[in-house]
């Protein structure tokens, strides 16, 4: 399987990425995109801070888990797709600022497995400080056996269904 053209690669991926529910949910913005690397970044909101005005724990697990995943995703061969498959979070200080920034870089590609360093951090009049630091793994698996982008969530292809009877 050959590797195809960035700038294609490239717009498939922020195609996908911007069909992503959760992306818009969140509000996150894919900023930045290159072989091997990804920054996704979220605008402070009220919505998205826990009880004493930091960005909540979980807007940087879903920035790094996203954000990993992307720049996974860069290094892929034609046919292939990546999932998260585990990630390890260390949350550094706490995630206060206009903006919490998430920049990722894929450590090694493998044929079944990527590892993708991430670096958090939050932004306040225009000075950056690191909020987090994780290392995922990326599961690299065959495209055919996912669901097509965009199908409905709890809709499964007729082909995939495991309670289908056989032929």
């Amino acid at each position: 399987m050959a590797q195809p053209p960035f700038a294609h690669l490239a717009r498939t991926i922020r195609e996908r990425v911007a069909a992503q529910g959760f992306m818009q949910l969140m509000g996150a913005d894919l900023s930045a995109l290159e072989p091997g690397g990804a920054t996704i970044s979220v605008a402070r909101r009220p919505d998205l801070l826990q009880q004493h005005g930091f960005f909540h724990g979980g807007v940087t697990a879903f920035l790094v888990d996203n954000g990993t995943t992307i720049a996974a995703a860069t290094r892929l061969r034609e046919g292939q797709a990546c999932l998260t498959a585990e990630y390890k979070l260390n949350l550094l200080a706490p995630a206060r600022g206009e903006r919490l920034v998430c920049r990722a870089r894929v450590v090694r590609a493998g044929r079944r497995m990527s590892v993708v360093a991430a670096d958090v951090f939050s932004v306040q009049d225009g000075r950056e400080t690191q909020t987090a630091i994780a290392l995922a793994t990326i599961a690299v698996v065959d495209a055919d056996g996912l669901p097509p982008a965009g199908s409905r969530p709890g809709e499964v292809p007729e082909d995939m269904d495991p309670d289908r009877p056989g032929p």
